[in-house]
């Protein structure tokens, strides 16, 4: 677990960054291996600065994965690049573009396998050979199928001698939800708490504004920044009137919105469905005038098959995959809450405690069943405790899929 504090008090004004590197232990492996290649400290450093090409990113390169590379000639910096967003050339071009004819008889470093195939750009992997690089280091094996190996076989079929798995488990960290996604077909959850130092979300009436203090509600904005959708129930939505939005000086990219609702009570006038981008709402609701009205209000419609009278959630991670969503941020009551934790689809806890205590007639954080015994209790794994302000951000993951 990692303790930051930035050598902050309880209530000094700090702001710990919310991308920092971590570690997603469940992630399945992806089979990656160096291939005998000698590194050395000189290949971690450039790593380390292609890794911190590829965290700028990080709120823009969704639903791409987030990438840099770094070419190096003579034990100098020829080219760098990130990959900025979707669409958009990947950070090997950008490094390449840098270098020019300095790229001939580089290496390069990159934090994900080059590319080996034709989708919104060309391959990455075929720009490298035609360059002349020799030597290409990745940090990880690209998990997308359509990659998965063949950028390398590619490269080494071209001459250029390879090697994989350098600092490969921090660069698995800056891309959980590509990942997730890519391997697991569904994307990376998590859960954002704001509670009281006694674990109440909101006072028995539903107020809850705030618990938390500024500097956390900044850095909650942070997390909706990397991702590529937030998630609520339709009791959220009727309480709070929520916009679901990035609310940061400048130009952010929204992430897409999406309310469950079952019964389509959604109104028309609902300020998700005012926003930029997309609202999806998830429903069972089949009456069809009930869908023109919302679909003439803007949402996207996706009707769902039950699961126990409720919204089957895993069909739910299956569709937003398939809407390329990476990284879901879920911001709701209890009881969806305690639904995503009952079905074992929460991958992180972002959990902000506030120095207040609310008493038990406020609102918990998840509805789940009585225990009969504290075995049957759901263990987190702390990956990160840290002061924001006056309250305390703690990073958890559930210890099961901790590993």
């Amino acid at each position: 677990m990692k303790k930051k504090n930035n050598s902050a008090q309880p209530g000094t004004k700090t702001q710990a960054p919310p991308e920092t590197l971590g570690h997603y232990p469940d992630l399945p492996q992806m089979n990656a291996a160096e291939t005998g290649m000698n590194l050395s400290s000189a290949d971690r450093e450039y790593m380390a600065q292609a890794l911190r090409l590829a965290e700028q990113g990080l709120y823009s390169a969704d639903p791409n994965p987030r990438v840099g590379c770094l070419l190096v000639k003579d034990q100098q910096v020829v080219g760098r690049g990130f990959h900025q967003k979707t669409g958009e050339a990947h950070a090997e071009i950008h490094a390449l573009k840098e270098a020019g004819g300095r790229a001939r008889g580089a290496s390069a470093y990159v934090t994900l396998e080059p590319c080996a195939h034709t989708g919104r750009t060309g391959p990455c992997a075929d720009a490298l050979v035609n360059a002349g690089v020799t030597r290409v280091i990745a940090a990880m094996q690209d998990p997308n199928p359509l990659v998965a190996g063949k950028g390398f076989e590619r490269l080494r079929a071209a001459g250029v001698a390879t090697a994989m798995g350098l600092m490969e488990s921090q660069a698995r960290a800056l891309n959980p939800g590509f990942v997730s996604r890519m391997s697991r077909g569904r994307p990376w959850v998590r859960t954002k708490l704001a509670v009281s130092l006694d674990g109440r979300t909101a006072l028995a009436n539903g107020t809850s504004k705030w618990i938390s203090g500024a500097a956390a509600r900044e850095d909650a904005q942070r997390w909706r920044a990397r991702s590529s959708a937030i998630l609520t129930g339709i009791g959220t939505l009727l309480a709070d009137d929520p916009a679901l939005t990035v609310r940061l000086g400048g130009d952010w990219r929204q992430p897409m919105r999406v309310i469950l609702d079952s019964a389509l009570r959604t109104p028309t006038s609902a300020r998700v469905l005012q926003q930029p981008g997309r609202t999806v709402i998830a429903t069972l609701a089949q009456d069809t005038g009930l869908h023109a009205r919302m679909i003439a209000a803007g949402a996207h419609l996706e009707v769902l098959s039950s699961s126990h009278g409720r919204i089957d959630l895993a069909q739910l991670m299956a569709r937003l995959v398939e809407l390329e969503c990476n990284e879901l941020l879920v911001e709701a009551g209890p009881s969806l809450n305690g639904a995503l934790l009952r079905e074992g689809l929460v991958d992180e806890f972002i959990i902000y405690m506030a120095p207040m205590i609310l008493g038990d007639t406020a609102r918990g954080m998840f509805q789940l069943p009585a225990l009969a015994a504290l075995d049957e209790s759901i263990g987190l794994q702390l990956t990160e405790v840290s002061w924001l302000g006056r309250d305390i951000r703690i990073l958890a993951t559930p210890a099961k899929a901790a590993g």
